[in-house]
């Protein structure tokens, strides 16, 4: 269950950069949690699987400290689609963007992905659907993550925390999610992200 802990103010913005105070927190006048996670004792968000969120700053300086590229600079969503196993504070993320933001010749290239057989690996680098809009979900590019990298949560059109329900959705983004993580586990460090060398950074951090 996703809720706020350890506070009784009460704020009615969105984000928690948008809030003057030192530990933000949206909860109703009662004190009850309207969907955001952030935790004001430790000021970090409790992730949850399929919950939206934004990443901050550190995330994308520490993938290129450790050889990766992450190039976000229109600060979009990534989906914490499951827990990983090899630690419960470690998530697996996919990187989100608008569907009607890409231009023709992005689009043909997108439906060149998404119509390859599905014994292609390739099939599974895209995946589109609807969240709070119509989205592609960037697989490929698939990033393990930890809360401490979490800046955000993204809210739906009731301004709560949004959180995939859609099993159609959870199952395919699930299945092409696993596929791409096989690949990467056969050759280490095979996507420009470098998933092997940020999963094997994070998890020193959480032993530490």
């Amino acid at each position: 269950m996703c809720f706020a802990m350890y506070t009784k103010s009460h704020c009615l913005h969105k984000y928690a950069s948008q809030c003057a105070a030192q530990k933000h927190c949206l909860t109703t006048a009662f004190g009850e949690a309207e969907g955001c996670c952030y935790i004001e004792k430790e000021s970090r968000y409790i992730m949850i699987e399929r919950g939206l969120y934004y990443a901050n700053a550190a995330f994308s300086k520490m993938i290129r400290s450790v050889g990766g590229e992450w190039n976000d600079t229109k600060h979009r969503p990534v989906v914490c689609l499951i827990k990983s196993t090899e630690h419960d504070g470690l998530y697996w993320a996919i990187p989100m963007g608008k569907l009607n933001h890409r231009d023709e010749a992005q689009q043909n290239r997108l439906s060149f992905y998404l119509n390859l057989p599905e014994k292609d690996i390739r099939s599974c680098y895209y995946h589109v659907g609807r969240t709070t809009t119509r989205s592609i979900f960037f697989i490929s590019d698939a990033i393990p993550i930890t809360d401490k990298y979490i800046e955000s949560v993204h809210t739906g059109a009731d301004n709560k925390h949004y959180i995939i329900k859609n099993p159609n959705l959870i199952a395919e983004l699930e299945r092409k999610l696993k596929r791409v993580l096989s690949v990467e586990n056969s050759n280490k460090n095979h996507f420009r992200q470098h998933i092997t060398d940020v999963k094997e950074y994070l998890l020193q951090e959480l032993s530490e």
